[in-house]
């Protein structure tokens, strides 16, 4: 018996009939191979340039000493990893949640708490697995207009209804680079309902310089509801290996647990989380790299009249003042890759994400010559050519 395409939509779920896929940062092999170009540099999904922590590729290294390990399924409970959280942390191991990846964490909380007929709030502007995770499990996304494109915590707050279950925020926020002050969290957190669960994302966390920035471990002792999602996908390099957690309430946790899969993170990722998170001196040059490196693409911006959002993640927010796909598309013949946030409400901007110097560099040569060719272009003598 067949059926055509449009019969297998009708049975799935509403909220999965609606979605559309999440689209990822284009391969430097894909374009490499569309365009023949022998330097391609990718700036557009927020990875550490660095690489990953050399003790996470050392773990690795010793990991594969033992090839039969690779035919063994991961420890399910991630005892490694988690060990290295509670020495890190503090945390007990039934307060932390492993996660293929912060994605992975984000998507728990929706399955453990959101169904059909349940509300979760998120900002405009913010991370797009928000209303994709909310949609899927049936539950109606609510999104507050964003305040000087950041979140409006205020307006979040006020946006709750009695079916709210969920509330996302991120600080610093993707693709935006903005952020909340944790005298603002506190005041947000003291009006949402202890019965609703706040998710703070805090993927770019490690790149935040700033001693008396929020750290929401500070709060999670103060607010049972309090879910803090981290990543080993940025400042550790690890994005490849997909490796993420939460810490939270050991009641939270445990519902967590109920709708993860059993080896959802794997043994090398596991391993490998547990070494980086160690290696203090590598996110630290990470942090400086980064820094630099904004300062940097910053500098060149502002020479070309372009303004970023002011940022404390590894990626610039760019107002291009004009529609931005065709920028996209035209720097990707000059072997450059970034990202067009159209998807985010932002149609004028790009995100840049921030590379090695040389890498800023190169990306900036391109950017120069691709506004060049489109101010020609649109110039009362280009357009009669």
């Amino acid at each position: 018996m067949s059926g055509s395409d449009h019969d297998f939509l009708s049975r799935a779920r509403p909220g999965v009939q609606k979605l559309s896929p999440y689209q990822p940062g284009k391969p430097v092999e894909e374009l490499q191979r569309e365009l023949g170009l022998s330097r391609v540099v990718k700036l557009a999904s927020n990875e550490n340039p660095l690489g990953p922590s050399p003790r996470a590729l050392a773990a690795v290294q010793q990991a594969l000493l033992n090839p039969l390990e690779l035919a063994r399924y991961p420890d399910g409970n991630g005892y490694v990893l988690k060990s290295a959280i509670e020495r890190r942390f503090g945390w007990a191991m039934d307060r932390i949640t492993l996660g293929n990846g912060s994605n992975d964490v984000l998507e728990l909380v929706a399955r453990a708490f959101l169904g059909e007929g349940d509300d979760a709030v998120f900002s405009q502007h913010a991370f797009a697995v928000y209303p994709l995770a909310v949609q899927a499990v049936g539950a109606r996304g609510i999104e507050v207009p964003a305040r000087d494109f950041g979140h409006d915590l205020e307006a979040m707050a006020a946006a709750i209804t009695p079916a709210t279950k969920v509330v996302f925020v991120a600080n610093p926020n993707n693709p935006t680079g903005t952020w909340f002050e944790a005298d603002d969290f506190r005041r947000f957190m003291a009006r949402v309902p202890s019965h609703v669960i706040v998710v703070l994302d805090e993927a770019y966390g490690e790149f935040v310089d700033d001693a008396a920035a929020l750290n929401g471990f500070d709060l999670l002792d103060e607010h049972a509801n309090l879910v803090v999602s981290r990543t080993f996908a940025k400042a550790y390099g690890l994005a490849a290996l997909r490796v993420g957690y939460a810490v939270s309430s050991p009641a939270v946790c445990n519902l967590l647990n109920r709708v993860r899969q059993p080896f959802n993170v794997n043994s090398l990722a596991l391993v490998a989380a547990a070494a980086a998170l160690e290696d203090d001196a590598f996110v630290q040059r990470s942090r400086a790299l980064n820094a630099a490196g904004r300062e940097q693409l910053l500098t060149a911006l502002a020479d070309m009249g372009l303004q970023a959002m002011p940022s404390r993640g590894n990626f610039l927010c760019v107002d291009m003042g004009r529609p931005a796909m065709a920028l996209f598309q035209a720097l990707l013949q000059e072997g450059v890759i970034v990202r067009p946030v159209a998807n985010y409400g932002l149609p004028q901007h790009l995100r840049i994400s921030i590379g090695l110097a040389e890498e800023n560099a190169f990306a900036i040569s391109a950017l120069q010559r691709v506004l060049a060719r489109a101010d020609a272009a649109e110039s009362p003598a280009g357009a009669g050519a």
